[in-house]
Parts: structure tokens; C-alpha cells; sequence
């Protein structure tokens, strides 16, 4: 049987990553989608585990050859997508697959396989609880900053579009209601 997929998507800081890295440790049969990425890897990435890296070029290239389920430009030359084949392999092994990607990326991934796909958004406590989780990254420089937070704003309002959205202000709370939430929708 075909696995099916659980999309997780936010704004950067919600602690989406964090969540989805507890939810693979249950007893949920999980494959990871790892996505592809034309930014540079950060301390500690590594290509194939964390993101697919890839240079700008290559990513065009993949786009072309309509390699990619859904991408996105996020910001200016920092491209994010999930390539199919990363997506079919993981269902036919019957593996569910989680994906961590970004709110446009959700939306597109739940639109291509409907009913097969839950669309979880995880949201912060509040805009002023970002920025202190985003300071305390110590990965941002003031500008940096303030353009990821004005992209979560815009992002916030993406998360109508997600069958279920989980504040995340307690994160053992925020994890274990949404394995809840997944364990539900995998009985059907």
C-alpha cells in the first residue's frame, strides 16, 4: 500500500523543524522528504540528509527537465523544492512521507495529492515570540532578520489553506497534538 504524505509547513522559527524531528521518532512508519536548495549549506547541513544543495544553475536545470513537484523562489536566488522522485520512491516503499517546506510549497504539495496529504501549519505563539526565536538563533543580521519576519507575516496568512494548524507555544504539547492529529488521519 501507497504511503501517504504529511505536509508541514510555517513560518522560519515556529519550530516546524524541531516538531517534525520528534514526530519521526514515534512508531509511524516515516520517510522524509529532503528537499532541494540553492542557498548554502549552514553549520552542521549535510547534502542528502538535511537538503539536496545544489547550485542555482543546477536548480534551474531540475526545473526545466520538470524534475520538482512544487519549488519556490523564496527569496531572491534561494530556491526550495521537493523533487518527485524523492516523494515516489518513499510511497512505493509504503512509507509515509513528511514534508518540511514552505507555506506556497504546502499549498501545492496538498492541491497535487488532495485526500492523500495532510497540510499541517505550524504556528508561533505570537510575531514578537518569532523575533526573540529567530535573535536567539544568533544566524541573522538585522536585515536578515527583519526580512524573514516580514515574510512570516505574509506567511500567517497562508494558514486557512492547512486542514489543521497547531500552535506551537509549548512544544511538547504542539508534538503530541500533532501526532494525534496524524495518527487520525492515517486510520483512514
Amino acid at each position: 500500500m501507497k504511503g501517504k504524505l504529511i505536509i508541514f509547513s510555517a513560518p522560519s522559527g515556529s519550530g516546524k523543524t524541531t516538531i517534525v524531528k520528534e514526530i519521526i521518532k514515534s512508531d509511524i512508519p516515516f520517510g522524509f522528504s529532503v528537499s532541494a536548495t540553492s542557498r548554502e549549506p549552514r553549520a552542521g547541513e549535510t547534502h542528502g540528509k538535511d537538503y539536496h544543495f545544489l547550485t542555482i544553475k543546477e536548480f534551474k536545470n531540475s526545473i526545466e527537465k520538470d524534475h520538482f513537484l512544487e519549488w519556490e523562489e523564496v527569496y531572491e536566488n534561494q530556491f526550495y523544492g521537493t523533487l518527485k522522485s524523492e516523494v515516489e520512491e518513499k510511497r512505493e516503499q509504503g512509507l509515509n512521507v513528511i514534508f518540511d517546506i514552505d507555506v506556497v510549497g504546502g499549498v501545492n504539495v496538498k492541491k497535487y495529492y488532495g485526500d492523500d496529504a495532510l497540510a499541517i501549519f505550524i504556528k508561533p505563539p505570537s510575531v514578537e515570540e518569532l523575533r526573540k526565536r529567530l535573535t536567539g538563533r544568533g544566524t541573522e543580521n538585522a536585515e536578515s532578520l527583519q526580512k524573514r519576519l516580514n515574510k512570516a507575516e505574509h506567511e500567517l496568512t497562508y494558514a486557512p489553506k492547512f486542514d489543521i494548524i497547531i500552535t506551537n507555544d509549548k512544544l511538547e504539547n504542539a508534538v503530541e497534538e500533532t501526532l494525534s492529529a496524524i495518527r487520525d488521519f492515517l486510520k483512514n
